[in-house]
């Protein structure tokens, strides 16, 4: 993966599982029962979410790094 964006990862007690969300990019979260796992399936869905941005024709932030939450 080529893109850099900020991936924020937490654990669901209502989903029962840990999920990853890309703030960067609308929509873009995944899940997964470990970690590692959900990170994996975030890294997966960034490039499914660009590509389908492409190919609709929207555009597609650069990412920016680590983000600031107040």
């Amino acid at each position: 993966m080529d893109k850099k964006y900020e991936i924020i990862i937490f654990w669901s007690s209502e989903d029962d599982a840990y999920v990853a969300e890309v703030p960067e990019l609308p929509g873009c979260m995944a899940d997964g029962k470990t970690y590692q796992e959900a990170l994996s399936n975030a890294e997966q869905i960034i490039e499914e979410w660009i590509e389908t941005a492409n190919n609709l024709g929207r555009p597609v932030p650069q990412p920016k790094g680590r983000l600031a939450y107040a």
